[in-house]
């Protein structure tokens, strides 16, 4: 399966709100003697961490493939499921991370820009990139081939 696309975005703003909670608990958990409560509350930072510090999205001959951090939040589109996408625009309050919007799902780490997925089926998703215009290249390209 040959890849047209390849582009792991970095959740710069969430990484730092996240690792900044983390030196904070960390500093509690230190404080209480490491209060077994403090280390339970410290692994919900460092796991959403792990989990969502950046998006990859791929764009293969068959389908667009996204995943967040190490890869356990994913999904995938088959090329021949899509209508149509264009590079679309969100309003700042849909958030980051895996939300539900007006338009449909949104998949997003960082910023505003997004590719929008029009699916055969009449339900939209959103793809949230800082390269918007070569995303959109890559999966009508790989759709044409």
């Amino acid at each position: 399966m040959r890849v047209h696309y390849r582009h792991r975005q970095f959740g710069a703003v969430l990484v730092t709100l996240l690792g900044g909670t983390l030196i904070g608990v960390l500093v509690a958990a230190y404080e209480t003697n490491w209060h077994p409560l403090a280390l339970a509350v410290l692994a919900i930072p460092a796991l959403v961490l792990l989990l969502f510090h950046s998006l990859t999205v791929e764009v293969t001959d068959e389908m667009v493939r996204a995943y967040f951090g190490v890869g356990l939040a994913s999904f995938e589109f088959k090329l021949g499921d899509i209508e149509s996408v264009s590079v679309v625009r969100n309003r700042w309050y849909y958030g980051w991370g895996i939300r539900i919007t007006p338009r449909g799902w949104l998949y997003n780490v960082s910023g505003l820009d997004a590719v929008e997925l029009a699916l055969k089926n009449g339900k939209f998703v959103r793809i949230g990139t800082d390269e918007p215009h070569k995303l959109v290249r890559a999966i009508e390209s790989a759709r044409a081939a």
